[in-house]
């Protein structure tokens, strides 16, 4: 028995009720004082997995520009020992 496009079910066809996820915006640009600076812990302890890992854009919505400038600022925190590598 041949496999038709036309015999798949309901389910896979369209999914209902489907819940739209919001786009999400840098929270950098929208600031006026967008400044990243790596000596504020506590902003940059937000796009930190509890693992200790940086977060990625498609998680954080950051734009690529703030983004990699997260990601120095963290290093540098790191690199002072403002904030950990790893989380225990």
């Amino acid at each position: 028995m041949a496999f038709n496009k036309g015999d798949r079910s309901d389910s896979s066809k369209v999914r209902r009720g489907g819940m739209h996820r919001r786009k999400k915006v840098c929270v950098f640009c929208g600031e006026k004082n967008g400044v990243i600076d790596y000596k504020d812990t506590n902003k940059l302890k937000r796009y930190v997995s509890e693992r200790g890992k940086i977060l990625p854009r498609r998680i954080t919505g950051n734009c690529a520009k703030h983004q990699r400038a997260l990601t120095v600022a963290i290093k540098r925190a790191r690199h002072l020992a403002l904030m950990p590598y790893t989380c225990e």
